[in-house]
């Protein structure tokens, strides 16, 4: 069969299968129509009785306040609402005309007449009022067999109802179902109408749509696969086909600017982890150079563009000291005033060169033949500025590559591992210190004791003193006068070591130098001399001269008198030697004999 007889019959088809549709579709429509006016009778019939029921209520209500009340103005309303009323097939009428048959309308009927009866009721109930007074009306009002008349009424009235709705719900349901039957004739034809539409408009859609369709399937087939070197076909049509190319084309784009984002976030990600590996190995550096070996791992990993300097404050000399490093930074001198810094002076980031024009730094040399890029960054402690980050941009680089969310995270994290750093030697200090003396503490004295390492050619001598008759001064002068004499004491110990030489508090009144290569002779000399400076002390405390001041010390050196382990016993034994024989005086510790004691010797 032809082409061209294949689509005259398919058209002819597709006209009788329209004309069948419509009217399948009128024939619905009348459907929906009888559906419409069977909901508007019922809800007319229910707005016509509730008057009924309306009416019922409010005259027995109207009785019963005037029952109760004895208002006039209860009566008036009563007489007024009765008089109102017509006859039973005139209040029907209405009733009739709404769609009610004939039996409906006689059981409305039957109610009616019931309630002109209760009606008679009432006005008894008035009469009563007026000639027996309020209980005689009441009586009546509120039998129980008023009540019962009354819920009668309101069954009957009920029923009425009930009635009309079950014919009413009758008619929609048979409504309701044949506007369903006729819709789905309808959209079965219809349907059959589309399919031979389609069949029609094969021949074009595959001549006209499948070919560019195919070329278009592949360029969606490698987008899907991210494949976004894929390029969609130029269509100058103006169709669907143009359309879904120019969308295509989009779609492209917003998944290589996709692909992009994902690419900096991966960066991004990847940039902070390092910067969280860097946080916890600052976190756990014991000192300065532990930080900065870390800072010298990390940052040109964090910043490849950028060189740079860490600077620490040395608060002694008040001047910004190189800690170390990364990349030969070239510009930044190595050791300056804080004052040479704006970032310092300002407590905040200060960048000399980029989109803001700003004064360079004072520390940062001139350029051959522009002035460099360069970032400080202030690194802040609770106690104010602790050092400096500093960078410039390395040649070869057109930007830092680094956004300064990244570079401020540097700085903080930096900032504060700095500040726990100087935190814990601070506490350190205070655990080591005695607070009266500031000499160190009997603390850190068995810290020292546990390194020691004396040997023949590199002694280590222990003076162990005690202060003469200490109780003397606080019995006689008090407590702060007995702190006076220490805190004097402590003065000349640390005025009499020298480098090397460490001086402590032992406890009380008793003190301890340990001598790093001093031998015997040597610091037996330097006993006597602090015995010497002490007695020429002279102190006064609440305006009173006090006393004269004497030591007592013993002395032991090691390997020379015993081992390292027991230079602080050995030195101890030798002070008691000297305070037992007279004191204001200096014993030598000698050798241990075999049997372990320790034979001492006058200075």
């Amino acid at each position: 069969m032809r082409l061209s007889t294949i689509t005259n019959w398919a058209y002819g088809a597709t006209v009788v299968l329209t004309l069948a549709s419509a009217t399948t579709m009128l024939l619905a429509s009348g459907a929906d129509r009888r559906e419409r006016d069977a909901v508007a009778e019922r809800y007319a019939l229910d707005s016509a009785t509730a008057h009924v029921d309306e009416d019922i209520a409010t005259l027995s209500d109207l009785a019963r306040h005037y029952a109760i009340s004895g208002n006039p103005a209860d009566l008036v309303a009563y007489r007024q609402e009765a008089g109102t009323l017509a006859t039973i097939e005139q209040r029907t009428a209405h009733i009739r005309d709404a769609g009610a048959s004939v039996e409906e309308i006689r059981d409305l009927h039957q109610a009616m007449h019931w309630a002109d009866a209760l009606q008679a009721q009432q006005h008894a109930a008035i009469a009563a009022r007026d000639r027996d007074g309020r209980t005689a009306a009441i009586t009546i009002l509120f039998a129980p067999e008023y009540q019962r008349e009354l819920e009668r009424i309101q069954g009957s009235v009920d029923h009425f109802q009930e009635r009309i709705d079950q014919r009413t719900a009758a008619a929609v349901d048979g409504a309701t179902a044949a506007s369903r039957l006729w819709r789905t004739m309808s959209e079965i034809v219809l349907a059959l109408t589309g399919l031979l539409f389609l069949f029609v408009l094969y021949f074009i859609f595959r001549r006209r749509v499948l070919r560019p369709v195919v070329k278009l399937s592949d360029v969606v087939t490698r987008l899907a696969a991210q494949d976004y070197d894929a390029e969609p076909p130029e269509y100058e049509r103006v169709d669907e086909i143009g359309d879904m190319a120019q969308a295509l084309r989009i779609f492209r784009d917003n998944g290589i600017a996709r692909q992009r984002l994902e690419q900096e976030r991966d960066a991004d990600r990847s940039l902070r982890d390092l910067l969280s590996r860097m946080t916890q190995r600052l976190q756990r550096c014991d000192d300065i150079a532990d930080l900065s070996r870390v800072v010298q791992r990390f940052v040109p990993e964090v910043v490849p563009a950028l060189a740079g300097r860490l600077y620490l404050l040395d608060q002694e000399r008040n001047v910004l000291v190189e800690a170390c490093s990364w990349l030969d930074p070239r510009y930044s001198r190595a050791e300056f005033v804080p004052t040479a810094c704006w970032a310092v002076r300002r407590g905040s980031e200060h960048r000399a060169t980029g989109a803001a024009v700003d004064v360079p730094c004072a520390h940062v040399l001139p350029g051959d033949d522009r002035q460099p890029e360069t970032i400080c960054l202030p690194l802040a402690a609770q106690a104010g500025v602790v050092g400096l980050l500093y960078f410039e941009l390395r040649d070869g680089f057109s930007t830092t590559g680094a956004g300064d969310v990244h570079l401020k995270m540097l700085a903080e994290n930096i900032g504060l591992a700095l500040d726990n750093l100087r935190l814990r030697d601070a506490l350190r200090i205070l655990a080591m210190a005695d607070p009266l003396t500031t000499l160190a503490n009997r603390r850190h004295l068995d810290a020292v004791l546990g390194n020691l390492d004396a040997k023949p050619d590199h002694p280590i001598s222990c003076i162990m003193l005690d202060v003469d008759h200490f109780k003397r001064f606080n019995d006689e002068y008090g407590h702060e006068a007995g702190d006076a004499v220490l805190r004097a004491i402590g003065a000349t110990l640390r005025a009499a070591v020298r480098q090397g030489d460490l001086a402590f508090r032992y406890g009380g009144e008793e003190f301890l130098l340990l001598l790093s290569g001093a031998d015997p002779r040597q610091a037996l000399d330097r006993a006597e001399e602090l015995r010497h400076r002490v007695a020429d002390l002279r102190l006064q405390f609440g305006g009173r001269q006090l006393g004269p001041l004497t030591i007592s010390a013993g002395i032991a050196t090691a390997p020379q008198h015993c081992p390292a382990d027991r230079l602080v016993e050995t030195a101890d034994a030798a002070l008691l030697e000297a305070k037992r024989t007279g004191r204001n005086r200096v014993v030598m510790a000698a050798r241990e004999n075999s049997s372990g004691r320790i034979n001492q010797r006058m200075g």
